[in-house]
């Protein structure tokens, strides 16, 4: 949250400003004098202050040259609302570095905090978010580009790497060493097939072969049995006894 250190010696206009910057957002802290001021501005370090002229002890336009001789506070935006409304006056503030000068009777209280929101927004901490963001670009570690240069898992590998790659890249056009052609694979598949046919006992041919060409030997049919007395001819076949002389 934005913080705003509001001086102002009158104590009604001070709580009305208060509030109304509160109802807009801001922290705030105020004084009621220049010494005041300087005290509490060097303390807390304010992203605005919005300050009176006319005050006891310092003025305005003093608090303001004895702060920005403070290295710290050299830069702080400051606001001057007064009822001096004559031109050496808001010279002497724009010499100061006062960003914006009102005359108190020329602006209503909604034309005040409008100008204060457009010098610091609400949720904006001028020198915090400074400070907290050069830390951080400190503490950062540097980017890893490594990782951008590695191929995504899955990923197909570049064809101009000839070492993912061996039969892209290769200039001679021969086929890798590792690789078998297809002329190769056919002649290895028929030698195969060979060896294993005549490593093989040749089949025995069958009995309707047996008289072709074929030089395998020809078993003989087994011997027919002796004829028993039952398979003598009948008797109409016998051969007739010779007759006496």
């Amino acid at each position: 949250m934005a913080k705003i250190l509001l001086v102002e010696d009158d104590n009604n206009l001070r709580e009305i400003f208060e509030m109304r910057l509160q109802a807009e957002g801001y922290q705030t802290v105020t004084a009621s004098d220049g010494e005041d001021a300087l005290a509490t501005a060097m303390k807390e370090k304010p992203d605005l202050i919005v300050a009176d002229v006319m005050m006891p002890k310092l003025s305005g336009f003093e608090m303001l040259e004895t702060l920005r001789a403070a290295p710290e506070m050299r830069d702080i935006k400051v606001i001057m609302m007064t009822a001096l409304g004559q031109a050496e006056d808001q010279a002497r503030g724009e010499k100061l570095g006062v960003i914006k000068y009102l005359v108190k009777s020329q602006v209503t209280l909604e034309d005040f905090a409008r100008v204060v929101r457009g010098i610091l927004p609400p949720g904006k901490e001028e020198r915090s978010s400074t400070t907290n963001k050069q830390e951080s670009e400190k503490s950062m570690p540097p980017e890893d580009t490594s990782a951008t240069n590695q191929p995504a898992p899955g990923a197909p590998a570049d064809d101009t790497d000839a070492s993912a790659n061996p039969v892209v890249g290769s200039d001679s056009g021969a086929p890798d060493s590792g690789q078998m052609s297809t002329d190769e694979e056919k002649k290895n598949v028929d030698q195969q097939i060979g060896d294993f046919a005549s490593s093989s006992p040749a089949p025995a041919p069958d009995a309707g072969d047996a008289g072709s060409g074929s030089d395998a030997p020809v078993s003989e049919p087994p011997a027919e049995p002796p004829a028993s007395p039952t398979d003598a001819p009948p008797s109409g076949d016998r051969p007739a006894a010779p007759t006496g002389a």
